[in-house]
Order: structure tokens, then C-alpha cells, then sequence
């Protein structure tokens, strides 16, 4: 298999990833009635998904460093596919919730896995990882509008089902497609040609230490936001009880905008360096989370496609901060150290949204400390090399 071929697996990879992990956050509006529970109880199921996916993340990351990276891509593809359809079929909440948990657990194989090819293959890599983080987005914004069309008309088992059926039908289209199976891709091993300036040990780890409080907290405000988004466009946008497909749609149209938000920083990227991006983007973030705890209307909308766009933007840095200072030897390693950070923290967002709702700490408070942890963020980057 040609590296460009496979490049185009590892995007439908991340398309599909993002994907099956917004599926429940919109279905859960739909499940909640069908079930007769509310919207918080419901959502406290997909804490599993988020767990495992958190938790996955490490071990996905050492079989990658041993295994073929593709045929670890189809069981991906495969063992997401085959866990939602459990979860479409699924009648009661512990099924549910074991179907959600083996959902996170095969979608965690995808970023240490994935990424580790992005940043090896010896292309630019700002502008690699910016058409891979867009796909990535993309999958986001599908998800809000193909799971709020499908739970509308053909109701929620059918938003887990048919997502299913698509997945393992790419998982067997590439395991038929990589004729050498046992042989890891040559791309993935050319370290060299996307090799980078040394850098001292102190330069590594005090970048290393940026990358792990944007892991911790920029992992924390990307999850909250993204996971509590239907909900907030259902309470500011329109008042509460709108039809699901027209909350799916606004929240898919402002992930489809955003998505496009990381084709110039990974071009910037490559000519200036993280830290004037990464400074500029956190500061319009803080702000604009704090001018979202009391905005409502189409002026909530038109903020909320600024903030995601801006968070979505800062998705590439990271990553490319470990391709450009960190040493080849240790990127793979750094990749699911970042992601399991941030996965881990992100996993929190399921369980502290409903506890919120529960208290009835509205978006009012959610922003508040979102904004709190952007300012972490901002505060570390000042510290990375100038």
C-alpha cells in the first residue's frame, strides 16, 4: 500500500473516530424520553465510553511501538463498528453502558496509533496534521447532524447502527488492501526525513511539560465544550424544545465551520513556530468563554462558532510540538502520554456536566471554569521557546 493510500485510512480513521464519540452526547436528547429519564441520568451512561477511551490510550500507544499501525487502524475500524451496533441493539442501561465501554476502548487506538504515522512519514508536518485534524472535525460535525437526522426520523438505534455497519465495512477494505500485513509501513520507519534540529534535554522537557498542561486542561475545555454544545444551543439558542434534527444541525454546522480552522495553523506552523499561535488563540478563547456565560440567542450561536473555531484551531499544536523538539525515538511514547492526559481529564466531562445540571449550576458556571483552564494553558505556553 502506497504511503498516500494509507494516509487516507489514518484521515477516514480520525474522521470516524470523532464521530462514534458524539453519537451518544446527541442521541442521549433522544434516548432520555424514549426511556423515561432525564437528559442528566442518561448522559451519566456514556461515562464508560469516555473512561476507556481515556484508559485504552497508553496501551494503544505500546502496541503501536510493536505492531503493524495499519492492521491496528482495521481493528479500529472494526471494533467501533461492531460496538455500536451492540449499543443499537442494546435494551437496558447496563448493556448499554458495556457497548459504550468497548465503543471508547477500540476508538482509543486511534491517536497514539495515528498520529505516530502522521508525524513519521516525512511530510510537512504542520500542514500532515492540519488535513488529518480537519477530517478528525469533520467527524464531529457528522456526528451532530447525521445522529439528531437519524434519532429524529428513524430513532436512536438507528444513529448507533448504521455508523456500525460503515465502520467494519472499512476495517475489511483495508485489511484486503495491505497485501504485506506482517510488515510495517517503510513510511512509518523514515524518521529521518522528517527529522528535526536537536534540541537539549532541557528544551525537550520543558516543551514536554507545556504539552502536558494543554493535555490536562485544553483536553478538559475540548471535551466539555464539545459534549455539552446540543445541550447549550437547546437551552440558549432556541428556548428548550426544538426538534432534535434542527439542534444537531446548528451544532454540525458550527463543527463543519471550526473544522476548517486548522489548515492555516498548521501552514503557520511550519514558517513561525507554536508559541505566538498557541498565546494569540488561548487569549481570544478566555474571552469569549467568559462573554458565553450570559449570551443568548443568535448572539450564543454566533460566539459559540467563534469559540469552537478557536479551539478546534489549537488542535495541531501540540502534536506538531512533539514532532519538532521531542527526539524520534520518544514521539510515540509523548503522543499517548499527551493523549492520555488529555483523554483522562476529558473523560471528567460526562460525569461533571450532569452533576452541574443536577445542582442546577447552569452554562453560567461551566464557562466560567473553562475559561480558568484556558487561562492554565495560556500561562504554560509562555513558557515554551521563543
Amino acid at each position: 500500500m502506497s504511503r498516500n493510500e494509507a494516509l487516507q485510512f489514518i484521515n477516514a480513521a480520525h474522521f470516524m473516530d470523532h464521530f462514534f464519540l458524539l453519537i451518544f452526547p446527541t442521541a442521549a436528547l433522544a434516548i432520555a424520553p424514549a426511556w423515561g429519564m432525564s437528559f442528566a441520568d442518561v448522559l451519566l451512561f456514556g461515562s464508560p465510553l469516555y473512561v476507556m477511551f481515556a484508559l485504552g490510550t497508553l496501551p494503544a500507544g505500546w502496541l503501536g511501538d510493536r505492531f503493524d499501525r495499519l492492521m491496528l487502524i482495521a481493528v479500529f475500524f472494526i471494533g467501533c463498528g461492531g460496538s455500536s451496533i451492540w449499543i443499537a441493539l442494546a435494551t437496558e442501561p447496563m448493556a448499554m453502558m458495556v457497548g459504550l465501554g468497548a465503543l471508547g476502548l477500540f476508538a482509543a487506538i486511534y491517536h497514539p496509533v495515528g498520529l505516530a504515522h502522521v508525524t513519521q512519514i516525512g511530510l510537512r508536518a504542520g500542514r500532515a496534521l492540519a488535513i488529518n485534524g480537519v477530517f478528525g472535525n469533520m467527524g464531529l460535525a457528522a456526528a451532530a447532524v447525521i445522529t439528531g437526522l437519524l434519532a429524529q426520523f428513524f430513532g436512536w438505534q438507528c444513529a448507533f447502527a448504521l455508523p456500525g455497519f460503515v465502520s467494519i465495512a472499512i476495517g475489511i477494505v483495508l485489511i484486503l488492501r495491505s497485501r504485506n500485513p506482517g510488515e510495517k509501513s517503510q513510511a512509518l520507519r523514515r524518521d529521518g526525513a522528517n527529522a528535526r534540529a536537536y534540541h537539549d534535554q532541557r528544551t525537550q522537557w520543558a516543551v514536554f511539560a507545556v504539552i502536558c498542561v494543554a493535555a490536562l486542561f485544553g483536553g478538559l475545555v475540548f471535551n466539555m465544550v464539545t459534549i455539552s454544545l446540543p445541550k447549550f444551543l437547546d437551552e440558549r439558542l432556541i428556548n428548550d424544545g426544538a426538534d432534535l434534527a434542527w439542534i444537531g444541525a446548528s451544532t454540525g454546522l458550527i463543527f463543519a465551520i471550526a473544522a476548517f480552522a486548522q489548515l492555516p495553523v498548521g501552514e503557520l506552523l511550519d514558517k513561525i513556530g507554536a508559541r505566538p499561535i498557541l498565546l494569540s488563540l488561548l487569549a481570544g478563547e478566555i474571552i469569549l468563554l467568559l462573554l458565553l456565560t450570559q449570551a443568548a440567542g443568535w448572539l450564543a450561536f454566533v460566539l459559540t462558532l467563534f469559540v469552537v473555531t478557536l479551539i478546534f484551531a489549537g488542535i495541531p499544536i501540540t502534536t506538531w510540538l512533539v514532532g519538532h523538539y521531542l527526539d524520534s525515538s520518544i514521539r510515540s511514547r509523548a503522543v499517548s502520554v499527551e493523549y492520555a492526559l488529555s483523554l483522562g481529564v476529558g473523560s471528567t466531562a460526562v460525569p461533571l456536566i450532569a452533576i452541574l445540571q443536577k445542582m442546577g449550576l447552569g452554562f453560567e458556571v461551566q464557562f466560567v471554569g473553562l475559561a480558568v483552564a484556558s487561562a492554565a494553558v495560556f500561562t504554560a505556553g509562555l513558557f515554551l521557546p521563543k
